[in-house]
């Protein structure tokens, strides 16, 4: 009976125990539930995933379109049901597309899961598996446009370099192009060689993975951090360029050593004067600074859907005012991704609103029913709507009286700011940047440019810029 007693004591600790330890495998199963249906996408894009491989034995990968439903990838059946990936325009969307062979890149690499998954209905499924013939996949609609992705590499030509053309109210990228580029039908042939070859960079898709100097497209950020810090007073600025700023025993030179003469802030900026932003540079507040370059999305992943580097930017309170020198002209150990400055750009453009950049429209199954609609995203403020307008203002002075006239007297209006970023420690070699949006009222799109050690952005970048404008307008 004693012993009794006692084990109808410990009944209930036992059982409370039990129902714990049920209750928290209960929620381990409805968390991995969660997790595997949220996160399926990632899963399935894992390379370490066999589902994959599953599920191309059951499914043909789907059709890649542009804005207007021309074909950019698709899969071809023989009559001996040997799939075969073609790109119809080959090298024209080489990066931003991709490839699926050999690993994955692009468009291919983002949306493989929609492409090798089959939402036709489960009887038209059965009839396929009855039949032995493979599902047909998802297709996925992008934003991008054909004949402007055709102006934008005719346009770059035979230079190293990217340009990027975004819809500044939505984020939407209608262009994207990076050379030196590649054929992606030719790819599983050519792997190989392209893998060992180590000088080679083909595979770097420039507009989202390539760093650069900025070079004095960066007088964009330092223009609003003195503005931010001299909200009163700004317009009272006052600097004597005689072609040359002096801080101890370092110095910085204008472009061709232009002796600019006596400017204000806006006229320091249409007109990129180095010593002016170097005299800048060295009053800012460092600390207050580094906050603004954070807010502008330096140092951190960009919030995009689609891999990207980091620009970075080395500033503390504790900076040499040497290395400020520097930064504050966008030289030095800056850098920054083009697609990073078009971004900025299209904050500026759009009243301070950074609309977050996408490339997929939406996904639609076999039966052109919608699976997946993609919708403009707005990230949120980079700056304030005054200090947009501001801005705004400089980059018209560019093209009215500064760096970027070639913009000037067309039938639409331009705004922007050009850049001749200094590498190697030569001053002889520098890449060419322009970055700017038309018209600019009610600005429809943004573009950004850099040209490898092509020289003067003024000379090199805006008129290709003004190309792609020029097609866009139907000028």
């Amino acid at each position: 009976m004693k012993n009794n007693n006692k084990n109808e004591k410990n009944n209930p600790q036992i059982t409370g125990i039990m129902y714990f330890f049920s209750f928290l495998f209960v929620c381990l199963i409805l968390y991995m539930g969660y997790f595997v249906y949220s996160d399926k996408e990632m899963l399935i894009n894992n390379a370490y995933n066999p589902r994959q491989a599953m599920l191309a034995e059951k499914v043909i990968r789907g059709t890649i379109y542009s804005k207007n439903n021309e074909v950019l990838a698709e899969t071809k059946v023989s009559k001996n049901n040997v799939e075969t990936r073609v790109y119809p325009y080959e090298n024209l969307f080489a990066h931003v597309i991709g490839f699926s062979s050999n690993g994955r890149m692009g468009v291919e690499s983002n949306e493989n899961y929609h492409l090798i998954t089959s939402d036709i209905p489960v009887d038209e499924k059965l009839q396929n598996e009855i039949k032995g013939i493979k599902n047909p996949g998802n297709s996925v609609v992008t934003t991008l446009d054909v004949d402007l992705q055709q102006v934008l590499s005719d346009a770059l030509g035979v230079y190293k370099g990217a340009a990027i053309a975004i819809e500044p109210s939505t984020g939407k990228i209608l262009a994207m192009v990076s050379k030196p580029d590649f054929d992606p039908n030719e790819i599983p042939e050519k792997w190989e060689d392209i893998i060992h070859d180590d000088s080679s960079t083909v595979l770097l898709n420039r507009v989202t993975q390539g760093l650069y100097p900025p070079g004095s497209t960066f007088k964009m950020m330092t223009a609003l951090e003195y503005i931010r810090e001299n909200p009163d007073n700004y317009t009272n600025y006052h600097y004597d360029c005689n072609g040359k700023f002096t801080l101890g025993d370092s110095s910085i030179q204008c472009y061709h050593r232009t002796a600019h003469g006596a400017l204000d802030l806006k006229s320091s900026f249409a007109k990129s004067c180095n010593s002016s932003f170097a005299n800048i540079g060295t009053n800012l507040d460092y600390g207050k600074f580094q906050d603004t370059l954070d807010s502008l999305l330096f140092n951190q992943k960009l919030p995009v859907s689609f891999n990207t580097k980091q620009s970075s930017i080395a500033v503390s309170p504790d900076t040499d005012p040497k290395d400020m020198m520097q930064m504050a002209i966008g030289q030095g150990a800056t850098q920054m991704t083009p697609l990073h400055l078009a971004m900025i750009t299209q904050a500026v453009a759009n009243q301070g609103t950074l609309m977050i950049p996408y490339m997929v429209d939406h996904v639609l199954d076999a039966n052109q029913n919608i699976v997946n609609q993609y919708e403009p995203s707005n990230y949120g403020m980079l700056m304030t709507t005054e200090e947009a307008s501001i801005l705004q203002s400089y980059m018209e002075e560019v093209v009215h009286s500064g760096t970027g006239k070639k913009l000037s007297g067309l039938s639409y209006t331009a705004a922007g700011k050009t850049g001749s970023a200094e590498y190697n420690g030569v001053k002889e070699d520098s890449h060419a940047w322009f970055t700017g949006y038309a018209p600019v009222r009610n600005p429809e799109i943004v573009v950004t440019i850099i040209l490898e050690g092509a020289g003067s952005g003024g000379d090199y970048a805006v008129p290709i810029a003004k190309r792609i404008f020029n097609a866009y307008f139907k000028e």
